[in-house]
């Protein structure tokens, strides 16, 4: 067996040789009579895709001359790289089209098809392209632009947030509608019906639209909240019943955390009224009870010391934007004078200037024995009556001093 099978392992390795050595000459003749024009027309191709890249930027500068500001540069790249990439999309057509004439395809017939479909459609797509690319830089540049806008002369922080998350807003939708509009009319330029497709569009838009407005409302509603600038993150407000700092905002709701410590998420389309009580600055408004027996102008006076007294605090000197404005005798209460103030303070910082003023107000009027009136109660002891009678019982009369 092992002597029958010999033979037949000689005559495969044979086989095998002679395959080998017919494919070796093939390639080495290929070579012989390709090689150099398949080098020669990768070299001139790429010989003409770097002037080409050097003619287009040194013409886009000469047109260019003279804009130096940031977005003439850049839209001037753009349309720069748009142009390139046309032009190397050519040159590299021509160049394949040659290299398949070179290994013996036929370009009659394709480059007839080739040319008919480059003049027609593919003119268009590239067209389309091009446009598509300039106008997504000129979207950026647009929203770049209304950032700068919006944020011109406020150099914080939350300015530049507030900036930075429209701008990112209005660049995602002006994209968006680009794309959209640059696929449709590439499916025309391929051949596709874009009539039911645009058909079934609307149906699945009307369908989601019905099924998220109150997302698209929340939106929209918050879209105007950051373009008006009402709040910012680190604001004190009240939406609708709900108060506190606002921690986050986002394009759907505002979250707030009060003063203890709950965490309320407030829907920015169920948004009926905005009150921020630190936009730009804030006011400690104080009513100020005293007794009817007191001089209502001394009390002023002792106010306004106080208010000047704290003004010149160093802790407080800085968070205080104005005097002590004593508004006068506001209204009579039950039984005591109740006389308007106020101190004109940075945002958030109301409240610490409040409570040190109240505190020092109450000393002020310790020293000058200004009475601060309060509830009270007079208790009668009792007495026993002389003919032995039971005890009177005590009696109680309430009111405020």
């Amino acid at each position: 067996m092992a002597a029958a099978i010999q033979p037949l392992i000689r005559e495969s390795k044979g086989n095998i040789t002679v395959k080998s050595q017919h494919f070796l000459d093939a390639v080495r003749d290929w070579l012989h009579e390709h090689a150099l024009s398949v080098a020669v027309i990768v070299v001139v191709t790429i010989v003409i895709l770097k002037v080409a890249a050097v003619v287009n930027r040194h013409m886009f500068a000469r047109l260019f001359k003279g804009k130096s500001d940031e977005d003439s540069q850049k839209l001037a790249q753009s349309v720069t790289n748009a142009v390139r990439w046309l032009v190397s999309l050519v040159v590299l057509l021509v160049a394949l089209s040659f290299l398949l004439s070179e290994v013996g395809v036929s370009m009659d017939r394709v480059a007839n098809r080739a040319l008919d479909w480059l003049l027609g459609n593919g003119l268009g797509i590239a067209i389309i392209l091009a446009l598509t690319f300039v106008a997504l830089r000129v979207a950026t540049l647009l929203a770049a632009k209304l950032g700068a806008f919006l944020s011109r002369d406020k150099l914080d922080a939350e300015s530049q947030k507030r900036a930075d998350t429209l701008s990112s807003v209005i660049r995602w939708v002006l994209r968006t509608g680009i794309l959209l509009v640059a696929a449709v009319m590439l499916l025309g330029q391929l051949g596709v019906q874009i009539g039911p497709i645009l058909a079934a569009a609307g149906v699945v838009g009307v369908a989601v639209g019905f099924g998220a407005q109150n997302l698209v409302q929340d939106v929209i509603s918050g879209f105007f909240l950051l373009l008006e600038d009402q709040v910012r993150v680190g604001d004190v407000v009240q939406l609708n019943d709900k108060s506190g700092l606002v921690e986050k905002i986002t394009l759907r709701m505002i979250i707030l955390r009060d003063a203890s410590g709950s965490v309320h998420y407030v829907r920015n389309g169920k948004i009926d009224v905005v009150t921020n009580m630190t936009k730009e600055f804030s006011y400690a408004v104080f009513d100020i009870s005293v007794a009817y027996d007191e001089d209502s102008d001394q009390v002023s006076a002792a106010i306004k010391a106080v208010g000047k007294d704290l003004q010149q605090d160093p802790v407080f000197k800085n968070d205080i934007l104005a005097p002590v404005e004593v508004l006068g005798l506001d209204k009579f209460a039950e039984s005591a004078m109740v006389i308007k103030a106020r101190i004109k303070t940075r945002p958030s910082r109301q409240w610490d200037v409040g409570r040190e003023f109240n505190r020092r107000l109450k000393k002020e009027f310790d020293e000058l024995g200004i009475e601060i009136p309060f509830p009270h109660i007079t208790l009668h002891s009792a007495r026993k009556k002389p003919d032995g009678s039971p005890t009177q019982r005590i009696g109680a009369e309430g009111g405020e001093a």
